[in-house]
């Protein structure tokens, strides 16, 4: 598979004026239309008097008043449906998202910002908490500290990603942590809106403290020291987060809420790089998402957002900025000069060996680092990214970007980078196909590519044994390397696990599905999800609009995931004269929807 590659090139878009929800006005009930009409008079009344224009004037009001009624009405059976349609949509993220962990970093300029509100408060992160998901809340304190020292006629100093920790500095720290954490909790602590839900009965759950909010000293620390001559004064580095602790307050129903501070094994308080404690964090939890909240979108040189990239094309841009970026030749250091297609780092938080993409990878300990199986390690808990770099932004988001394709070689599957000054942002990101930030992901159709000739005996393998059973019907060696650029096969240590065939038709503008198959060992873990994904991006990229298949046992599994059931008459004729009616097969269709998530396959 390949992918394509983008330039990262920045801009900044933050409205001059904090958003604010739009409300089209709404026009009064019907009844309030007629309460105002005088009444009408009586027929023999009005033959008494020459006719005045009046009687007209108020039958037009009425109509009018009935019109307005009618459309108000309509609207608001047209909101109903939109409200029936989105919520049925998001019913599959509500299940996939359901007692997840996500460690969501809040950049500084966010948080000293308007923009917080609306993601604490008004709907994202206090929403979503009642929808079962597990948050850690990492806010940024730089914007604050470097406010404070100013203040104080001190200028903020750093070297590379991290700040030198003076003894002002340090209480500056400190000061802006405890503000940053009661203004925070102060945020959580509103329930929802009684107003709209009384109606549905008391529950005395409504009147409790919104949010749960915890912390703690859950981040142990070591002084950075001097290094390359420079004293480095209080500023810490992570040594270990105390991930069971953090577990007991999430498993409790609390967001837990992590602060830059930590704390050394002879009680000094450190103040951490915020990006190296997020990371660390998301490693040593085996998060299933890091969402970084900055203060703009990720564009490409044509000024487009990046909605996608995969773990190797982040990687191969940050290596290619190494030499203009002190950060990115921070991530070379850390993560090696192999490519990542040849060395992925897998996540585990024990002892022992850990598997990622069915290879043997380093191991990641919390407290520890990374060991690549040789006893060689590296150290650094997580990724720092700061300084004069990233405040000045000359290389865009690259900082942001290092730092989600290392938690992403770490075993972090997802790291999601969204513009925090976009309304609803997490809600539209995490409910929606193609969300409206950047992706990077580690494991988007790992393995899979177009089948090859040398593929035949795996994908015979794999089909023999559901055309014994009837599932399949029998295709010949000939009748399979005719069709061999047709099929798609998914490869796991040089052997054909899975496999799935797109049969075109151009000229309908449609396309068949046909002999999606799994190796029994294999079975269980979405290959076959994947595969199918993999196959509808394909077609879409082809310009077909609909998928349809024929089947005689596997109706369910297609029903499950989109498919309808159709006539006969919804297959090209090209296709439906080749068709063995003696099977009795069941045909199912797909209309394609424009697909605007990023991922891109190979034609």
């Amino acid at each position: 598979m390949t992918t394509a590659s983008h330039k990262t090139t920045i801009s900044l878009h933050i409205p001059s004026s904090p958003l604010r929800p739009h409300r089209r006005p709404v026009p009064p009930p019907l009844h309030s239309f007629v309460s105002r009409l005088a009444p009408i008079p009586s027929l023999a009344a009005a033959a008494s008097r020459p006719e005045k224009t009046i009687k007209c004037k108020r039958f037009d009001e009425l109509e009018r008043g009935l019109i307005e009624g009618e459309e108000e009405e309509e609207r608001g059976r047209v909101k109903e449906k939109r409200f029936v349609k989105w919520f049925r949509a998001a019913w599959p993220y509500f299940r996939a998202h359901r007692e997840g962990t996500f460690v969501v970093i809040v950049s500084g300029e966010i948080v000293d910002s308007v923009y917080l509100d609306a993601i604490l408060k008004a709907c994202d992160i206090s929403l979503l908490q009642g929808l079962g998901i597990r948050f850690v809340i990492v806010p940024g304190t730089h914007v604050q500290i470097d406010k404070l020292l100013t203040e104080r006629g001190s200028s903020p100093k750093f070297v590379g990603p991290y700040r030198i920790t003076d003894e002002d500095s340090l209480k500056a720290a400190t000061e802006a942590s405890g503000r940053i954490h009661v203004m925070i909790e102060a945020k959580l602590s509103p329930g929802p809106s009684l107003c709209n839900i009384r109606r549905h009965g008391d529950n005395s759950r409504w009147h409790d403290v919104g949010v749960s909010v915890a912390s703690g000293n859950f981040l142990g620390a070591k002084r950075r020291g001097v290094v390359k001559g420079i004293d480095f004064g209080a500023t810490g580095e992570v040594k270990k987060v105390d991930v069971k602790r953090i577990r007991e307050r999430l498993d409790a129903g609390s967001i837990v809420l992590l602060s830059n501070l930590g704390h050394s094994s002879s009680g000094e308080v450190l103040n951490c790089n915020t990006y190296e404690v997020a990371t660390a964090c998301a490693l040593a939890l085996g998060a299933e998402k890091l969402i970084c909240i900055i203060d703009g979108p990720i564009l490409d040189e044509l000024g487009r957002l990046i909605r996608f990239l995969t773990l190797h094309d982040a990687d191969k841009l940050i290596r290619e900025r190494a030499k203009q970026s002190e950060i990115a030749a921070n991530y070379v250091e850390a993560v090696g000069e192999e490519d990542c297609k040849s060395q992925e780092l897998g996540l585990f938080n024990g002892a022992g060996s850990s598997m990622m993409n069915g290879r043997s990878s380093a191991t990641f300990q919390n407290g520890l680092g990374f060991d690549n199986g040789n006893g060689l390690w590296y150290g650094d808990q997580g990724f720092a990214i700061g300084g004069q770099e990233r405040l000045s932004r000359q290389n865009g988001y690259l900082s942001e970007l290092a730092a989600a394709a290392f938690v992403c070689r770490g075993g972090v599957q997802r790291v999601h980078l969204l513009d925090g000054t976009f309304e609803g942002v997490m809600l539209l990101e995490l409910f929606q196909r193609d969300g409206v930030g950047t992706m990077v992901a580690s494991d988007v159709y790992e393995g899979t590519r177009t089948a090859r000739e040398v593929d035949l005996p795996g994908i015979k393998q794999l089909l023999h044994p559901m055309e014994e059973s009837g599932i399949l019907i029998r295709r010949s060696n000939e009748e399979l390397l005719e069709a061999i650029d047709s099929f798609t096969v998914m490869e796991r240590e040089g052997q054909i696990i899975a496999c799935a065939a797109l049969f075109p038709f151009f000229e309908a503008k449609c396309g068949e599905i046909a002999a999606i198959a799994v190796s029994p060992e294999c079975r269980g873990q979405g290959l076959g999800d994947k595969l199918l994904d993999y196959l509808e991006k394909k077609a879409s990229s082809l310009g077909l609009d609909m998928l349809f298949l024929l089947t005689t046992r596997t109706a369910d599994w297609f029903v499950r995931r989109g498919f309808s059931n159709c006539s006969i008459d919804c297959i090209p004729d090209g296709r439906r004269k080749k068709i063995n009616l003696s099977w009795k097969s069941k045909y199912y269709m797909k209309m394609l929807s424009p697909d605007r998530s990023g991922i891109t396959i190979r034609r």
